[in-house]
């Protein structure tokens, strides 16, 4: 590949449903990345070697799956004339006790506003279980991973 070729497709235009972030260094074991202006650090705990300067990797897929159910849940309750006051959600994660290293349980937890009726939280259950993570687990995509040249 020609240093052209290269620099054609490290730079290359994202499609219209392509997102990007990029993770840069910022020493040790603290990352940052950038949102459409939102900056995340990530880390590890003291005990594990970091500063826990911000949460880590798997705390933020655990954390993804959870805000993306109570969006989910929330944009129902709005539709059904609820504001959403008292919505929670929590997530519980344990790790895989084989190889590879992975999260090998989640638990997640919807406690709906008081007052919402049986009918509507069986919906609202069934809303929130088809968040966009929630589904991409069940249909994983497709990844590729590479070096740069």
């Amino acid at each position: 590949m020609t240093r052209a070729e290269a620099e054609n497709t490290t730079h290359r235009r994202a499609a219209p449903d392509e997102h990007r972030l990029e993770v840069i260094h910022v020493g040790g074991d603290t990352y940052a990345f950038e949102v459409r202006g939102h900056r995340v650090l990530v880390d590890q705990p003291t005990d594990a070697g970091g500063r826990d300067s911000g949460p880590t990797p798997t705390e933020l897929f655990a954390a993804s799956l959870a805000t993306c159910v109570a969006f989910y849940a929330g944009r129902y309750l709005r539709r059904h004339g609820s504001d959403g006051v008292g919505l929670r959600v929590r997530s519980e994660f344990t790790m895989a006790d084989d190889r590879p290293a992975r999260i090998g349980a989640v638990r997640i937890t919807v406690t709906p506003p008081p007052g919402l009726s049986e009918q509507r939280r069986a919906a609202l259950l069934a809303v929130a279980s088809h968040c966009t993570v929630h589904n991409t687990l069940h249909q994983p995509p497709e990844i590729e991973m590479e070096l740069e040249p």
